[in-house]
């Protein structure tokens, strides 16, 4: 099922704000102070566990592939990735707040 917040970007932005509180804006702060991958290493070391860490990192793999063009099953194959999350993915991809495009596009430059 297909939320409202992925299905109009204005609603998920609205859901995000209502998370909106000091501790939240603490957290993507210090994420922008980070200036290395280590420093990004030793922070969610920290921070994440492995697991989380993996998952997210698997997450924008899984968005990257389907903005290549690739099927689920080759994304599956290569990721390990399960098909709820590459849907879930595509569902952000394609209806949600351009988050991962914004990323991908500034890693490709």
């Amino acid at each position: 099922m297909i939320s409202k917040a992925c299905i109009r970007g204005d609603e998920k932005a609205v859901q995000l704000k209502k998370l909106n509180d000091k501790t939240i804006d603490q957290l993507f702060e210090s994420i922008l102070t980070l200036k290395t991958v280590e420093e990004c290493y030793l922070f969610f070391d920290d921070l994440c566990t492995v697991n989380e860490i993996q998952s997210m990192a698997q997450r924008l793999e899984v968005a990257r592939m389907l903005r290549k063009g690739c099927t689920y099953n080759q994304i599956e194959a290569e990721t390990g990735a399960s098909t709820a999350t590459i849907s879930r993915v595509k569902r952000c991809l394609n209806y949600g707040n351009d988050g991962y495009k914004m990323a991908l596009e500034r890693l490709n430059r």
